[in-house]
């Protein structure tokens, strides 16, 4: 059941910010802001750019005249999260007069809608701008709420929704978005005014009202009475990620799914497998669900049409997941030849592969060239899901049909919503940065993040690594872990494989300094040194290689090692030593694995604040070189102290050398004993 979340302080809040000189149609402006926002924040009403809403109000124009606007959802803005600037102002009465024509293309109702903008620079008004002018109520909601896709795609859904709900909804046939929709479902209305709402066969349901309140209860009321009708008392369960039992075969899965070049990006992956999920799977109809469409339009240029169906022995083999694949590329070749035929051959394709993936036994995968891209995928997958079952159930899952399904996937206003800027450098990348918490794997993280990599931190201290991963934002993770244990790196990397679907860049980090003469320290001492400087850098290395084996992708390997590698300090053996053999460790796997698509390259830093060199470790080693603390730091070419964020740059830079390997770059603002020869 859906809550209603509707607050008289929180909607009074809204209006109070902006402050006592505010116009009446910026705090009825305001309200619209706040129901969006309570509407987009329950994913059972709308996910991830679906649905709008929109208000009318009454501005003046430059001329003081009073002019009827209407405030509606602007595209690339989601309800979640959306202010002001996201519902974009048209003057109403030039869309009222569209609606006296027999037609209107799609281009002609853009240009209109961008012609009657109050701000040139706001983004497109919805698809739907004209279905909301057409509605004569000030405050319009739409949405894709779950248990109304489950009656909008049963084959009786006009017969049920009389049944639940009299004559208190209108009902429209399916019809795209757009000019012939808005006149349908103004026509509709127009034949009952004294409906509260309209039912979208195969698309979502409308409310309305007088003010914000009233249309945001209607929503919250009629999807409850659909929800109670069909038994649907819980939410939709979203996001659950339980241990996985072959996280190996999501490695393989993602290697297959990347494109035939070795160098091409792998996409990132999104598990679910929570107890719905796999309640699904044990469906004896699912092989027959899985090629029934969607449950709502737009969600086809998420999901596509059809998931890849794998069975749990296929995920055992490359072999049998590359064919599953290639077959699925196919058959959406064929389906695109043909449509494309129907149409005018006038489209061009889009990638064949698969956006979501039903692993019987294993999981709902989300597939993505971004981690966000993946969990939308996987998001919708989810409700899509419990729609199907619901609806078979319940008398029928009977979505929109190839025709539909093909105008609404290549509808160039749809793709609009995907965006065509260029991807981040590191948007498909997923990192890992073991010592992530510290300040130089905090910055590395930082650095990658920022080129949209997804990031997944290791670190044995729980609330460094939090503080961590709350300072990233975004769809990143991480482990708690001592990377010392003999099965952390395993560990790490079975949790980047469940989070991410696999692994291509590890920054190992983690490190520790201990000073003072070797002949003082014991063996256990220097052992300790060796365990976490070397021994750990070849475990997660080690661990690093067979999973990107399993990819079958290559890989990347980062090394931070330390100029004590190659020139040694005073009382500094128990790490440059370890250090030293890290460096041979780099070029040794580089020497190894270079055939294998992997990259092994390194950073040489020196003299970093960071958990290594705290204030008094730093005075030590002022006093050790017989100089002062800010010549220590600065002890260098040229005479400036380096600091964590340079550092990451250089482990950005190396990772984007895509025909370097066994190299190391230095980072220690010029230090000639340190150099390379």
């Amino acid at each position: 059941m859906i809550e209603n979340r509707w607050s008289d302080a929180d909607a009074q809040t809204w209006v109070d910010e902006l402050g006592p000189d505010a116009s009446e149609a910026d705090k009825v402006l305001a309200h619209r802001v706040y129901t969006s926002r309570i509407i987009g924040q329950n994913p059972d009403l709308v996910m991830h750019g679906g649905g709008n809403t929109s208000v009318k109000v009454t501005r003046p124009d430059l001329f003081g005249e009073p002019q009827r606007v209407l405030h509606v959802k602007g595209s690339g803005w989601d309800l979640d999260t959306i202010q002001a600037p996201g519902l974009p102002g048209v003057r109403l009465d030039p869309l009222l007069a569209l609606r006296a024509l027999p037609a209107l293309s799609d281009e002609e109702m853009v240009n209109v809608q961008r012609q009657n903008l109050l701000d040139s620079t706001a983004p497109n008004p919805s698809v739907e701008t004209l279905l909301h002018a057409f509605l004569p109520h000030t405050f319009v909601d739409h949405t894709h709420a779950t248990p109304f896709l489950v009656l909008a795609n049963m084959p009786n859904a006009e017969d049920v929704a009389r049944q639940i709900f009299g004559g208190r909804l209108g009902i429209v046939p399916y019809i795209m978005p757009g000019f012939a929709l808005a006149k349908a479902a103004a026509e509709v209305y127009d034949a009952n005014p004294d409906v509260e709402g309209l039912l979208l066969l195969k698309h979502g349901h409308f409310a309305f009202g007088p003010d914000a309140k009233s249309s945001y209860d209607l929503i919250v009321s009629h999807t409850n009475e659909v929800a109670d009708f069909l038994k649907m008392q819980e939410t939709t369960s979203l996001q659950v990620r339980l241990p996985a039992q072959a996280p190996d075969g999501l490695a393989r899965l993602r290697g297959a799914l990347a494109p035939g070049d070795r160098d091409a990006a792998m996409p990132v992956l999104a598990l679910r497998n929570g107890p719905d999920v796999m309640a699904f799977f044990e469906r004896n109809d699912t092989a027959d669900l899985a090629t029934r469409g969607v449950g709502s339009p737009d969600h086809v240029i998420r999901t596509k049409a059809k998931p890849l169906v794998l069975t749990t022995d296929d995920l055992g083999s490359q072999d049998a997941i590359t064919a599953k694949i290639d077959a699925f590329k196919a058959d959406y070749e064929a389906y695109f030849t043909r449509q494309n035929a129907r149409v005018g051959k006038d489209r061009t394709m889009l990638s064949p592969s698969p956006n979501l993936v039903w692993a019987e036994g294993f999981g709902l995968i989300g597939v993505g060239s971004s981690d966000k891209a993946a969990q939308v995928a996987a998001d919708l997958g989810e409700q899509n899901l419990r729609v199907r079952a619901v609806g078979e159930d319940a008398g029928g899952f009977r979505p929109i049909e190839e025709n539909d399904l093909f105008d609404m996937e290549y509808w160039s206003l749809e793709q609009a919503k995907l965006g065509k800027g260029k991807p981040a450098a590191f948007a498909s990348r997923v990192v890992m940065v073991t010592g992530g918490g510290g300040a130089i794997g905090h910055a590395i993280a930082k650095a990658f993040a920022a080129l949209g990599a997804s990031v997944f931190l290791v670190d044995r201290d729980k609330d460094q690594l939090a503080t961590a991963l709350e300072s990233l934002g975004g769809n990143h993770d991480g482990l708690a872990l001592d990377v010392t244990d003999p099965d952390a790196a395993e560990q790490a990397m079975d949790q980047v494989t469940q989070r991410f679907g696999g692994l291509d860049i590890l920054v190992s980090n983690a490190g520790a300094a201990m000073s003072g003469a070797l002949v003082d320290l014991s063996d256990e001492q220097l052992r300790a040194a060796f365990e976490l400087n070397f021994f750990s850098h070849q475990r997660f290395a080690k661990e690093a290689a067979a999973l990107f084996a399993r990819q079958g992708r290559g890989g990347q390997m980062l090394f931070n090692i330390s100029k004590q590698a190659v020139n040694p300090g005073k009382n500094f053996g128990a790490y440059g030593m370890p250090k030293a053999t890290t460096f041979f460790l780099m070029r040794q796997l580089a020497l190894e694995l270079g055939d294998q698509g992997v990259r092994v390259n390194g950073v040489n830093a020196d003299r970093i604040r960071s958990g290594l060199l705290t204030d008094d470790f730093i005075a030590e080693r002022a006093k050790a070189r017989g100089t002062d603390e800010a010549s220590y730091m600065a002890g260098n070419l040229l005479k400036r102290e380096v600091e964590a964020h340079h550092v990451a740059n250089a482990f950005t830079a190396l990772a984007r050398m895509e025909r370097t390997t066994g190299h190391v770059v230095t980072v220690d603002g010029g230090n000639i004993e340190a150099a390379l020869r």
